[in-house]
């Protein structure tokens, strides 16, 4: 019956099992908004839905979008990465022009029924740059180190960007995603020393020159050495997730989000969910995102085995940021990093984060329906992107000169002969 099944999958459009595996996520997610949020929508809005209700709509807005987007070909979006990059650039300014000030950070765009994040569009664009990019350049990546620091360009500028808002933990994350596709590319780790080392440093002078970034790091370091001031939020946190024990208190019976727990629908909602559904329901949420990345790497090797070495690196970026991020986030939840704000995937209130992550989705989908159905004839080795050892061997081979005609030795057969053309002795 399994043989069955799996036989049956392999004519699917998609993978309806990383479908599935998705709709259980934003389920959850839509289960732990409404539990969390209750004490905060009272507060302020007077109802106990404002939040879900909202969550349900930017749910709704990021399947529709996901939808339009399933149908677009993956050469477009290869062929637009440059614009999708100038944008994503664009946005970024007008965020520090325009943007909506929030907690001391200039991160959100008022469009009226949302609040947008570039930062979030600038994760997905900066896989689709990096993805063609790759493709275009494979061979040099591995060889040339000229071909990894011509990056520096582009990059170091949305850093700039992204730090003066300022967003340490989108441009951590992101920083992270460039390096892994490079790395699966082929990149070797030497080449990472002297760039990434650089970058870290700035960081760490950023945060020391910051009493506001100092002072999360100390809170962090040792929460209960001021639990009703700066290690006040880590601390309700830590509170949380350790009521839960083993099964949790039941869903919607969480004491912590009685306004105790700051942000406990959208950064700290791992807390919550902790506390309501324990340590086994934690586990499970783990399991839930580890097969989310299975799902999503099974697909990009079999788009290198189809020879979509683009696609491919679109779903190896897309697993490196949702594992990435929910990671930082379960870890910011328990202590083990300090305060980024950056959101667990399809799970934490937020409509950018929503809407960005279907797209993203999406892609990956697009993917796997023109692997199976569009898989591209192995092309012939581009002789600009031919490696070192490649272009020895071929000299090696023209440097040999061929032997003449003349010159070669003649080795003759011995002919039998035909009695029907032999002459006869007398």
């Amino acid at each position: 019956m399994l043989a069955n099944w799996r036989e049956q999958s392999r004519h699917w459009p998609m993978d309806y099992w990383l479908l599935g595996l998705i709709m259980t996520l934003i389920i959850i997610g839509l289960m732990m908004v409404a539990s969390s949020s209750v004490a905060i929508s009272e507060q302020r809005f007077g109802h106990p839905d404002h939040y879900t209700i909202r969550q349900l709509i930017s749910v709704a807005m990021g399947l529709f979008a996901a939808y339009l987007f399933f149908h677009v070909p993956l050469s477009m979006w290869e062929n637009n990465r440059g614009k999708l990059f100038l944008l994503g650039i664009f946005l970024l300014i007008a965020v520090l022009v325009f943007g909506r000030e929030i907690g001391g950070s200039k991160r959100w765009l008022s469009l009226g029924i949302m609040n947008f994040q570039p930062s979030e569009f600038m994760k997905v664009v900066i896989v689709i740059f990096m993805a063609g990019y790759l493709d275009r350049h494979a061979t040099a990546v591995k060889e040339s180190f000229e071909a990894v620091i011509r990056l520096a360009l582009p990059f170091g500028l949305m850093a700039i960007l992204l730090l003066l808002e300022p967003d340490y933990g989108s441009t951590f994350v992101i920083a992270i995603m460039i390096t892994g596709m490079l790395l699966i590319a082929g990149a070797p780790w030497r080449y990472f020393v002297l760039t990434v080392l650089p970058m870290v440093s700035i960081l760490v002078v950023l945060v020391m020159t910051s009493e506001y970034r100092m002072a999360r790091v100390s809170s962090f370091l040792d929460p209960w050495q001021d639990p009703f001031g700066a290690g006040y939020q880590l601390t309700q946190a830590l509170i949380a997730s350790g009521s839960g024990e083993w099964f949790g208190v039941g869903l919607g019976e969480s004491v912590q989000k009685m306004l105790y727990l700051p942000d406990a629908h959208t950064d700290f909602l791992f807390s919550i969910y902790g506390e309501e559904f324990g340590f086994i329901g934690v586990v499970f949420l783990i399991l839930l995102y580890l097969a989310i990345l299975h799902r999503m790497f099974r697909i990009g090797r079999k788009a290198l085995e189809a020879n979509h070495f683009f696609g491919a690196m679109v779903c190896f970026g897309f697993g490196i940021w949702i594992i990435l991020q929910a990671g930082i986030n379960m870890g910011v939840n328990l202590g083990a990093f300090p305060t980024k704000g950056l959101t667990l995937p399809f799970m934490s209130y937020g409509g950018s984060s929503i809407l960005m992550m279907s797209i993203a989705f999406a892609l990956v989908f697009r993917v796997d329906y023109e692997t199976r159905y569009y898989p591209r004839p192995k092309s012939k080795p581009n002789p600009k992107l031919k490696s070192k050892k490649e272009d020895e061997i071929e000299g090696e081979k023209k440097g040999k000169k061929e032997p003449d005609s003349l010159e070669a030795p003649m080795v003759k057969k011995k002919r039998r002969a035909n009695p029907k053309t032999t002459s006869k002795k007398v």
